[in-house]
């Protein structure tokens, strides 16, 4: 697969696995703390919209702020939309190194990420996402911690976009309902899934 490069305003899905195929969260602690370095990382760089953590992969639907709104640190320079990111995964591998005694690579050598320029490709990515512990059989998406559903479907202030998530769905009952008969139009997604 070709890489496409990251591109300031647009929607990345940005997904990845641990080196043949192991686990990257070893214990609950791993989850919230990769959470933090996604705190730490990637929201001053644009929003997320949507993430799942599952012991062998991630994903994150993310979207990089407008050119003109970033840090002129990451508007200067061919790759410095990819820096963050990869500060935050280097962050997360020394850490899970240290803890576990382990050296080496914990993730796949190249981070997945595809360009989504379609609505209809975004909103079944959304599903995708949300649904994820489900569709692995790890757990009841609706009630998993270290998905972004709880957030999206909650009162409670977060820094994800849930607004503009649920406004995709025209409403919270809405994107409930869909989510819960799982309606995905998954051709042309072949590519996400990491089986």
């Amino acid at each position: 697969m070709k890489y496409q490069p990251f591109e300031a305003g647009h929607f990345f899905h940005i997904y990845n696995r641990g080196n043949n195929k192991e686990h990257i969260f070893l214990e609950q602690d791993n989850y919230i703390y990769f959470l933090s370095l996604v705190k730490k990382y990637l929201f001053n760089k644009g929003d997320v919209y949507s993430y799942c953590l599952l012991p062998n992969h991630f994903h994150i639907l993310f979207r990089f702020k407008k050119n003109e709104k970033l840090p002129t640190t990451i508007k200067e320079g061919k790759h410095k939309l990819y820096q963050p990111i990869s500060n935050m995964l280097n962050a997360y591998t020394k850490a899970i190194n240290k803890s576990n005694n382990r050296r080496g690579s914990l993730f796949q050598e190249h981070l997945k990420r595809i360009k989504i320029t379609d609505e209809n490709y975004l909103k079944n990515l959304i599903i995708y996402i949300n649904t994820n512990p489900s569709h692995h059989q790890i757990a009841n998406y609706e009630t998993y911690a270290y998905s972004s559903y709880l957030s999206l479907i909650s009162e409670k202030t977060s820094l994800l976009k849930r607004k503009e998530v649920i406004e995709y769905f025209d409403d919270k009952d809405n994107f409930k309902s869909v989510l819960a008969s799982r309606r995905m139009d998954t051709e042309g997604m072949e590519d996400i899934v990491l089986e």
